[in-house]
């Protein structure tokens, strides 16, 4: 284990204040961070996280998910370890929810080599919150787009805004887990809040990061629909051309709610494509709710039947029917 001394943090007689993210740990002597990947090593923050690497993976870029930033290619996926959330449902657990393992280290040189030699411009990182190994990823960042590489970040969301906004500098694409559009429901399923995350959507809107959401929708826990209404508003206030996925729940880790009903997807599904242009159903094997249409007279822009996919369209996404633009960067 290589420890990086941490960026955005103050200190005072021994103990830290971490500034990465809203929860602002502070942290005495050898005390880890809720994320799991900070920590108090004698008055200095410490990333014990640091180039730690618990999963590499080319995966379609479809697989973030992204459908409008380069459909059809292929992405190297790099995971840590921990995440400053504590969600009951979350997916990758084995990772998100431990602290770092010393099993392999990969300095960012070395991860963008490995990507150059695969012949691979698109690098994901993904798998546990990416946020929290902001040093090692923020490194990563700035020699990707030095050597013309595109920076895809899936996250939760849940920084600060002066961290954010540097990197946002470097960041080509994101995905952002939309969780709820409930206070409540961060608080006791999530351990953190809604509104840094609203925030964190509009700020990577504003310095034009081509944008796609995700929420994922579970039976009487986020289904209500006033809410969704509100998170469809909010999506729409910003641009109605932003995509968003709603991802069918099957129970994992410590939920063991049944999984989301196809009726509520479908409901959901049409009450979205009431404001938003662009609204797909993912964990849900219908091709007709994975595929692109345009958004003037419907032609079929880009076919998806899992992760196979057919592009009809050319750069820039105009439809060859009607002429008009998609938003969809190819």
């Amino acid at each position: 284990m290589r420890d990086k001394e941490a960026l955005y943090w103050s200190g005072k007689n021994g103990r830290v204040r971490c500034e990465l993210c809203p929860h602002m740990c502070v942290l005495e002597d050898s005390q880890f961070g809720l994320c799991n990947a900070r920590q108090n090593v004698k008055g200095l923050l410490v990333s014990k996280s640091y180039g730690l690497i618990s999963a590499i993976s080319i995966d379609p870029v479809e697989k973030k998910p992204l459908y409008h930033f380069y459909p059809g290619s292929k992405t190297l996926s790099f995971g840590g370890y921990g995440c400053n959330f504590k969600c009951g449902f979350c997916q990758n657990f084995s990772v998100s929810q431990i602290k770092p393992k010393n099993d392999h280290f990969l300095l960012p040189e070395d991860a963008l080599y490995f990507a150059l030699e695969k012949n691979i411009r698109l690098i994901s990182y993904t798998y546990n919150e990416p946020l929290i190994n902001y040093e090692w990823i923020f490194e990563m960042f700035v020699q990707a787009r030095k050597r013309s590489m595109q920076n895809i970040l899936v996250t939760n969301g849940y920084i600060n805004e002066v961290p954010l906004k540097r990197l946002a500098e470097f960041t080509d694409a994101a995905n952002v887990d939309l969780k709820a559009f409930n206070n409540d429901f961060y608080k006791k399923n999530c351990g953190g809040t809604l509104e840094p995350v609203l925030k964190t959507i509009e700020l990577l809107y504003k310095e034009k990061v081509h944008i796609e959401l995700t929420n994922l929708l579970i039976d009487g826990q986020n289904t209500d629909i006033k809410e969704f209404e509100k998170m469809i508003d909010f999506i729409a206030s910003l641009s109605d051309a932003i995509p968003l996925h709603l991802s069918r729940y099957f129970p994992n880790y410590n939920f063991k709610d049944t999984r989301t009903k196809e009726e509520t997807l479908k409901n959901f599904y049409n009450l979205a494509k009431e404001k938003l242009k662009y609204v797909y159903l993912g964990n849900f094997d219908n091709i007709v709710y994975e595929s692109t249409f345009c958004k003037k007279c419907g032609n079929c822009l880009i076919a998806r039947d899992g992760y196979e996919v057919t592009v009809n369209c050319k750069n820039p996404a105009i439809c060859p029917e009607c002429g008009s633009k998609n938003n969809i960067i190819l």
